[in-house]
């Protein structure tokens, strides 16, 4: 039996127990007025533990933390700041580990914080926004308290029935939403080089930020797209409405996008509500190796934090500061690579701290999150270098190519002994 609990009196200390560990729904699908009362009584509680794998709501600052034990597999979004205070626990694990994690209690989930739709007329909610790990959180949870928020969208794909959710909070509040990033002329010209790998019939899988967002405006020449991502924003909209992206031509799921996360406005929410062309699915599908493997010309768009002379690239950490994660990276780089007609794609600008270090490395400052092994081309505004099948000394020679030209002096010198030795 659910019991339907005001927000006002919502009192969490008469449900968790101390030490529950508490797996929260991430990014746009985040149920805000979970979090808040989480952080407000969490610590008369004691030994609680929270995982969340993104967050943009800004509820997740340092101070928050003082009411529980905060984990995450990346620094993303408002996570950032936790960690920069040290006050961010990393597993370092990809995104479409973290279901499975989950099921075998590896990663504990004694209480589940979901987001849902309202329910239709069978009891069935939508879980809107975010269908990663949400379904593997319910099922393995003790407790399943669901925000009930009539402003989610209902999504096609991933539903929680009444009967599953233990209590039910009600709500009508715009979920959190991230507005399309700033595009600068260093974005639009890495664009134009990750662009030019994107035929028509392709199927694309990016994230969100500047540079994808710059790339998909680029792409309305171009018919017959599909997407398969773990996650898509607002420029995915454009494409639609102009009949850019189709699906038609994809070997599975013709005529219908794919994607885990929908992180975005509302323009995108609306997009999503009651739309049958869009289906929102668990990582055990979305990122899944035998799932991808099915789909031809697969072009995937990630980004890195710096890649080394070798095709090493890191997408977590830069010095002391841990700044990225995982996510979906290694799983659709892999898929990219290997796809008939497809790329996988690292896009990054050539330079950081306004123009004083170069992404392009000589070795790398944090750890290594794409294997050199797997990577396949490298993109900057200078460029694309092609690196699969290259040997080690070809490598630090195309590489250089698209570094920026006021470091490659300077990079030259380190490749003289990867090329002098042959590896």
């Amino acid at each position: 039996m659910t019991a339907v609990i005001e927000a006002a009196d919502l009192d969490l200390r008469e449900i968790l127990r101390p030490g529950d560990r508490i797996v929260v729904g991430q990014a746009c699908g985040e149920p805000t007025t979970l979090i808040e009362a989480l952080i407000a009584q969490g610590g008369e509680i004691g030994g609680l533990s929270v995982f969340i794998a993104t967050s943009f709501s800004g509820l997740f600052t340092p101070a928050a933390t003082d009411s529980f034990a905060l984990s995450s597999m990346g620094a993303i979004g408002a996570l950032r700041s936790v960690a920069a205070k040290h006050r961010l626990a990393i597993v370092p694990c990809h995104v479409s580990r973290v279901g499975p994690l989950i099921e075998a209690g590896i990663l504990g989930c004694d209480v589940a914080f979901v987001q849902v739709s309202s329910a239709d007329s069978r009891g069935v909610h939508s879980l809107g926004l975010i269908s990663d790990y949400a379904r593997a959180a319910v099922t393995a949870a003790r407790v399943v308290i669901a925000e009930v928020n009539d402003r989610v969208p209902r999504t096609a794909g991933a539903v929680l029935r009444r009967s599953e959710i233990d209590y039910a909070i009600p709500a009508s509040q715009p979920p959190v939403r991230v507005p399309p990033a700033r595009i600068g002329p260093v974005d639009e010209q890495i664009a134009a080089h990750a662009a030019a790998y994107i035929e028509d019939g392709a199927v694309l899988q990016t994230g969100i930020g500047a540079v994808p967002e710059a790339i998909l405006r680029l792409l309305h020449d171009r018919t017959d797209l599909g997407v398969h991502s773990g996650m898509i924003g607002d420029g995915v909209v454009d494409l639609v409405e102009a009949g850019v992206i189709t699906n038609a031509r994809k070997e599975i799921d013709r005529g219908v996008s794919i994607t885990g996360a929908l992180i975005g406005t509302e323009r995108l929410y609306r997009f999503a509500d009651g739309n049958p062309a869009l289906r929102m699915c668990a990582t055990d599908y979305t990122h899944d190796a035998v799932v991808l493997s099915r789909l031809e010309r697969l072009v995937t768009v990630n980004s890195a934090l710096e890649v080394d002379l070798t095709g090493q690239v890191n997408a977590e950490q830069s010095g002391a500061a841990y700044l990225g994660g995982t996510g979906g990276q290694v799983d659709f780089v892999r898929a990219g690579a290997r796809s008939p007609g497809g790329h996988a794609i690292i896009a990054l600008p050539a330079t950081a701290k306004g123009g004083t270090v170069s992404r392009i490395t000589a070795s790398l400052t944090g750890p290594v999150t794409t294997a050199r092994s797997d990577v396949d081309v490298i993109v900057t505004e200078f460029g694309a270098a092609e690196l699969a099948g290259r040997t080690l000394a070809e490598r630090t020679r195309r590489l250089i190519a698209v570094a920026h030209p006021d470091f490659r002096e300077g990079l030259e010198h380190a490749a003289h002994v990867v090329r002098r030795r042959g590896y």
